[in-house]
């Protein structure tokens, strides 16, 4: 299939992230959010985005502007029926995306590909709910979207090759690497990321360390770019309790428990760098530490 429109549903970060590599890879982009506040944020965002990258030489003048002439805003979700492909970016709630899906597919092409950026959520399940399981699959970036160059690529149980080959061609044309991943909890890199995180918060929580001495530690002694902790708070607390949960409820094992520190933070608003409070304070002008 030739993969020419694409729609996105959901315009936070992951959502206008995706809309920016995918309109400089020359797509026909159409971005929904149920806020239209959120969509003109997202154009404000993209077009700063893509301006830094002008001014570092990345792409031209004229290729930022051809880019964002191609991105359509719409608050109407049924706008994007007509599209070639639809990756939804909501947010990481199941029942979110299972409605999303469900008043999308009267109005799709028989031929549409649906696709999800869930981080964690079966995507065997969410195939389940729509009309197309064997056109339907993961779709997994990276957060800094333009940024970073992994997209993880997510059978479900039904996704059949020619959905796969095309998802691939895709990946490849935005200039990133594809990693094929089984429709397992927490996929290749949550499932390995997220219990390093989730026990970095059990450090912290029994005082083995603080959180200074924590992500030191890791940046120094393991090479790492960014400590397990200021990594939660760019995150986003919320979003790692959500995947551990998932982890936890979906393979039944006690080592994915997630930490009662993590559910604590969680409980009280601090998601990180997002509300401003975290493992780290960022109201005032370098983050400091809340242990």
């Amino acid at each position: 299939m030739d993969i020419q429109t694409i729609g996105i549903v959901g315009a936070g970060q992951m959502g206008n992230g995706i809309a920016h590599v995918m309109s400089l890879a020359g797509y026909d982009v159409r971005l929904t959010d149920v806020s239209e506040d959120a969509l003109a944020k997202a154009m404000e965002i993209m077009q700063g985005n893509m301006a830094r990258q002008v001014g570092r030489g990345k792409i031209s003048e004229a290729d930022m502007q051809a880019a964002l002439g191609r991105i359509v805003t719409t608050p109407t979700l049924t706008d994007l029926g007509q599209s070639d492909l639809i990756i939804e970016a909501a947010t990481e709630r199941e029942t979110v995306k299972q409605a999303i899906f469900e008043d999308l597919i009267p109005y799709l092409k028989p031929e549409t590909i649906l696709t999800s950026n869930t981080s964690s959520i079966s995507i065997t399940r969410l195939a389940s709910r729509t009309d197309r399981p064997e056109r339907f699959m993961g779709f997994h970036f990276m957060n800094p979207v333009p940024v970073m160059q992994l997209v993880e690529l997510i059978r479900g149980i039904a996704t059949n090759q020619e959905t796969f080959a095309a998802c691939q061609a895709v990946v490849d044309k935005l200039g990133k690497t594809a990693a094929s991943a089984e429709d397992f909890p927490g996929f290749i890199v949550n499932r390995i990321l997220m219990p390093m995180i989730n026990e970095a918060v059990y450090t912290l929580y029994e005082g083995v360390g603080n959180v200074n001495s924590i992500d030191s530690s890791m940046k120094l002694g393991a090479n790492h770019p960014m400590g397990p902790l200021e990594l939660a708070d760019f995150i986003g607390l919320d979003t790692c309790l959500a995947i551990m949960n998932v982890l936890h409820d979906g393979l039944a094992d006690t080592k994915y428990r997630p930490c009662p520190l993590l559910t604590k933070y969680v409980e009280a608003g601090w998601l990180g760098r997002k509300t401003e409070r975290g493992f780290y304070d960022y109201r005032g002008e370098t983050p400091v530490p809340t242990r």
